[in-house]
């Protein structure tokens, strides 16, 4: 595995990088496929259990379509995948037009992704893609809804966090 090349923006507190997968709204799913690569920004849910090294994360999807049949591919060995999630956190000035930059926290990592066929795990991919994106919103599924989405779990392998801070 290579190492990062500037390690003092490398994030290694589970908890820091917590933070920032809570914070994020949006994962980028690199991927792929029989027509060449693709990259997908889906809203996601996600669990981390205090003994488990990686997160893993659920998605929804259409049923049909390039995702979908992409995430299906590989059966239940699945589909390998990169991930990206960032925050945003503003210009830093430079005192020349090169030297401007950003501040951010991002999070790479690789895995594999998977169709969820039991039921009891469908509903709480649900539950938990809702509670991330609208926590406050009350959720309910009825099973025809349930029905017409498929539902991927991306089983992450590896991870690496780094963040750029602003200038003080």
């Amino acid at each position: 595995m290579r190492h990062m090349r500037l390690a003092k923006r490398e994030i290694t507190d589970k908890a820091r990088i917590c933070e920032i997968v809570e914070t994020c709204q949006v994962l980028r799913i690199g991927v792929v496929d029989d027509e060449g690569m693709f990259i997908v920004p889906v809203n996601y849910g996600y669990t981390w259990d205090e003994d488990a090294a990686l997160p893993r994360f659920y998605i929804h999807s259409a049923r049909e379509g390039r995702k979908a049949d992409a995430f299906r591919s590989q059966g239940d060995a699945g589909m390998p995948v990169a991930l990206e999630l960032d925050q945003d956190r503003g210009t830093i000035a430079g005192s020349y037009s090169c030297a401007y930059s950003r501040s951010y926290a991002s999070i790479m990592a690789a895995g594999r992704v998977r169709e969820v066929a039991d039921e009891d795990e469908r509903q709480h991919a649900l539950k938990l893609i809702m509670a991330h994106a609208a926590p406050e919103a009350p959720t309910s599924f009825t099973p025809e809804g349930v029905a017409r989405v498929a539902i991927f779990r991306i089983d992450v392998d590896h991870l690496t966090a780094k963040e750029r801070q602003m200038k003080v």
